[in-house]
This record gives structure tokens, C-alpha cells and sequence, in this order.
């Protein structure tokens, strides 16, 4: 008996997707509302590389001006003293002074931020953190003069508890050892900036931990981790760059910071190897203090130190940016 077979024919292929046309529909515009977007899009990025290039040149030119005619070394020299014939002054306190405050905010806030976050996002009831991450965003929107009254008339007054106890116990370090004067110090500055930063940093890393994937926390508790075990395995790695960009954001405004330093620390153009003894200065607030009764030679003085500073703040937000690059697994994570 003969066999016959049936054929059916096979189902028409899917058809392959214009890669041609999907390159050229990604890469370029072609509606009208797409070609303006992008035009917008370009000319805004191309408009804030010019404006930084116009601040870097006058910054450049006009401390130029000023450097030209320094009688002393900008880089080394302990003094600011630009009414004299010819003129002497350096940033080399101003640049300790900044270092030194913003490194004491930063050692005080990170640490403190982060735990804030993870507590909202992975610790407390949402009764309880909705109320708290308000209140962060209130402090946030402060300005800078609140905080320096507050610090001069406030935090100032009760910080010599504090300090005795320091020279008490840590005095024999030298680092610690006071002299029993006002503590308008360094220390008392970086703990002012530690409290003008944390809700910055605190803010942008609670952002981050929010958007840790859920399967990843899900995954460590299938298998028997603790809530600290996920945090610590799923949690922090995930948003560890994120919390490097949140501590720079804070750096930034340490660095930058004027008038609540200006109104807590007490200057003095020498360098003191105790944190509790009155010294040093900053950047801002050195130009800050001295700027409305600057010659226009001293305010080219004055700009060279705002060269500084910027170049400063790009140099830190460039690591900032080196150092996120390496995090390759914050930027495939949702993946």
C-alpha cells in the first residue's frame, strides 16, 4: 500500500528588522520634534562647555596679573598681605584650611548619611520615613547664613566641653591639645559643614538604595541571609557609586562653603597642628571676608585663590568620575 505523505508548507519566515533603519532612527533625527530636541540637546552641553571655559580663562588671566607681581611664593607662602609694595601672599593656609575642614565634614557625614539611608529605605516603618527623609529635605534648603548663626551662637558656646575632654585624653597627640581659647577652630568648622552636608549626601544615597533590584534582596533572603547579611551583599555594592557621587556632591559645598565658615572660624595666617586651636582659613571664606575692601590688586589676589579652588573642585570630581567608571556593575545592574 502506498503511503502518502502530506506536506505543509512552512510558516512565512519572521521578518528581520531594518538594522539600516534602526541605526539611522537612533542615531539621528528625523521628525521635525526629534532634530529640535537634539538641536536643544546639543546646544545646551555645548553652551555649558563654553561657559566653563569662559570662567576658567578670566580666572587664568586676571590671577596671572596678580601672581606677576607676588613678592612672596603663591604656593608656599604664610602670609596675605596684598597692600604692601610690592604685594607678598600665598594660598598655603588657605589650601590646609580647606583640606583639613572639608576632610573632618567628610569623615563625620558619609558615614553617618549612609546609615540614615539604609535605615529609611530597609530599616523603618514607612510611618516613621516618610516624616524623617521630610525633614532631611528641610534641612537641605537652609541657607548657608542660618547654619553660621546657628554654629557662632549655638554650636560654638557648647563646644568646650568637647574640646576639654579632647585635651584631657587625646591633648598628649598634639592634635587634639588645646589652649583653653574660643574653639572657633577647624574642628568646630568641619562638624558645622559635616551637619550643612549630610542632607545632601543623605538624600542622593537614600535615591540609591531605592533602586536596588528587588530580585537581588529576594535572592540573599532565599538563601538564608540576614536583613544585615542583604544589605551588606545586595545593598551596598549596588549603590556604592551612587554613594560616591552623593559624598562628592557634599565635598563640593565643604569646599565652596562662605559665609558659615566666615562666621564661625577665627583666621589667622599661620598653620596649627592642633584641630582646636584658632588658625588657618579657607578659600571661600577668605575671599569672602576680604573681597569688599580688596584694591584691584588684591582682588586679582583674590581670584588667583578662586583658581585654585577651582581647579581643585575639578580635580575631586574627576576622580569622583574615574572612580564610577570602575563601578561597571551600578550601570548594568537593571539589566
Amino acid at each position: 500500500m502506498d503511503i502518502s505523505t502530506q506536506t505543509t508548507d512552512a510558516p512565512p519566515p519572521t521578518p528581520e528588522p531594518d538594522v539600516a533603519r534602526l541605526k539611522s532612527n537612533s542615531r539621528g533625527a528625523t521628525r521635525p520634534g526629534d532634530r529640535i530636541f537634539l538641536g536643544l540637546s546639543r546646544g545646551s552641553g555645548i553652551l555649558l562647555l563654553v561657559v566653563m571655559a569662559a570662567i576658567a580663562v578670566f580666572l587664568t588671566y586676571r590671577a596671572s596679573l596678580a601672581i606677576s607681581k607676588d613678592h612672596g611664593n603663591f604656593l608656599t607662602t604664610f602670609e596675605w598681605n596684598t597692600n604692601l609694595t610690592p604685594p607678598s601672599f600665598g594660598i598655603a593656609v588657605l589650601a590646609f584650611g580647606t583640606i583639613v575642614s572639608s576632610i573632618i565634614a567628610m569623615a563625620l557625614a558619609v558615614p553617618v548619611a549612609v546609615a540614615i539611608a539604609l535605615f529609611l529605605t530597609h530599616y523603618a516603618p514607612r510611618k516613621l520615613s516618610g516624616p524623617i527623609a521630610y525633614v532631611i529635605d528641610l534641612l537641605a534648603a537652609v541657607p548657608s547664613i542660618v547654619y553660621g548663626l546657628w554654629g557662632a551662637l549655638i554650636l560654638v558656646p557648647h563646644m568646650q566641653g568637647l574640646y576639654g575632654w579632647l585635651n584631657d585624653y587625646l591633648g598628649w597627640t598634639g592634635i587634639f591639645s588645646w589652649d583653653g581659647g574660643a574653639p572657633r577652630a577647624m574642628l568646630t568648622v568641619g562638624i558645622l559643614l559635616a551637619i550643612m552636608i549630610l542632607p545632601i549626601i543623605t538624600n542622593v544615597s537614600r535615591e540609591v538604595f531605592r533602586q536596588v533590584p528587588r530580585m537581588h534582596e529576594e535572592a540573599a533572603l532565599a538563601l538564608g541571609a540576614t536583613r544585615w547579611e542583604v544589605v551588606r551583599m545586595a545593598v551596598l555594592p549596588f549603590g556604592r557609586s551612587g554613594v560616591i557621587s552623593a559624598s562628592m556632591l557634599g565635598l563640593g559645598r565643604a569646599l565652596g562653603e562662605t559665609m558659615a565658615v566666615a562666621t564661625v572660624l577665627s583666621p589667622s595666617y599661620d598653620i596649627q597642628a592642633s584641630l582646636l586651636d584658632p588658625g588657618g582659613g579657607t578659600f571661600a571664606q577668605n575671599i569672602a571676608s576680604k573681597f569688599g575692601e580688596a584694591t584691584e590688586q588684591g582682588r586679582d589676589a583674590l581670584i588667583a585663590s578662586g583658581l585654585v579652588l577651582f581647579v581643585i573642585t575639578l580635580l575631586v570630581n574627576g576622580a569622583a568620575r574615574a572612580i564610577i567608571a570602575r563601578r561597571k556593575e551600578y550601570s548594568g545592574a537593571n539589566a
